[in-house]
């Protein structure tokens, strides 16, 4: 027995240094980063060792800015995104013919470079000296007036945001969604038809616990990715984010590194320590509502 589980070990070891490496030791370093008052990056040395960098970042007006951008992208695109897969999902699987073709459709944003598709949402949606753009074309064909989604109000700039991810992560939920389904036993379905069920009841009693754990898991890694959006806006407003009020805090995290206003080592760590916090404790919440809603 213990040497089966040296063997065992021996085949973890290569993950283990890599998760190590690559993932432990950075988040030990940030973590150490966070607290040390004025580091300067060339010379290794800092002021003092305190929470002063976390008392910055809390009170930087664009810190706030991008949270609040990134609590709004969270509670509008995951909920709406994972609903609107479910119904295109429960639609792919109820019909038999070109259902591989649709399924292949709906999977192309997917394996699309999300720079290029939000390339094309810019010109779609940016009113410009020349053009209006094919979005404020529709509007006006139904008589409203033209908005600047791209550099206009920021309700309109958070809509073309929301809309864009949504776009980009359905086509990953409805693979999955999809494949949830085909594997629900048919047997069910068959015996609740033979005493008459509804549809609607046949969803809500049978479809929706059976796949419970794929959306469980949607909502979870949805959360993890809303909160780590950045190349997106960047797509969509520029680099500039903080000018545009479309900044998110990984893009706060960059811009404190690298950005024009960069070589705040320790604020970026501090941003990255609360940003780690905050989504440790959303999917913490999640893991204990899921207990009690989903079925495996």
């Amino acid at each position: 027995m213990q040497k089966n589980n040296l063997k065992g070990w021996l085949y973890l070891l290569p993950a283990i240094l890599f998760l190590g490496f690559f993932m432990v030791y950075p988040l030990i370093d940030v973590f150490v980063y966070s607290f040390e008052e004025g580091y300067n990056f060339a010379s290794q040395t800092y002021f003092d060792i305190g929470t002063y960098n976390f008392s910055y970042v809390l009170h930087d007006t664009y810190f706030l800015q991008a949270l609040k951008n990134t609590f709004l992208m969270v509670v509008i695109t995951v909920p709406i995104s994972t609903g609107i897969a479910l119904l295109i999902s429960v639609g792919l699987s109820s019909i038999k013919p070109l259902r591989n073709l649709f399924q292949t459709i709906y999977f192309l944003p997917y394996v699309t470079n999300t720079l290029a598709v939000g390339l094309v949402f810019m010109i779609l949606f940016k009113k410009t000296a020349y053009t209006n753009g094919l979005v404020n074309l529709i509007i006006n064909w139904f008589g409203g007036e033209s908005i600047d989604f791209i550099d206009g109000p920021y309700w309109a700039k958070m809509f073309v945001m929301c809309f864009y991810i949504i776009w980009v992560v359905m086509p990953f939920k409805i693979l999955l969604l999809t494949s949830a389904l085909s594997s629900v036993n048919q047997n069910y379905y068959n015996a609740a038809r033979v005493d008459g069920t509804s549809a609607f009841r046949i969803f809500r009693r049978i479809t929706l616990p059976m796949i419970s754990p794929t959306i469980f898991y949607l909502i979870i890694t949805g959360f993890i990715g809303a909160f780590k959006e950045y190349s997106d806006a960047v797509a969509l407003f520029g680099t500039d984010l903080n000018a545009a009020q479309m900044n998110t805090m990984v893009g706060y995290v960059y811009d404190m590194l690298y950005g024009d206003s960069g070589g705040y080592p320790s604020y970026a760590s501090a941003a990255a320590i609360i940003l780690f916090v905050i989504v440790l404790t959303i999917t913490c919440i999640n893991l204990l509502i899921g207990r009690k809603h989903t079925y495996y």
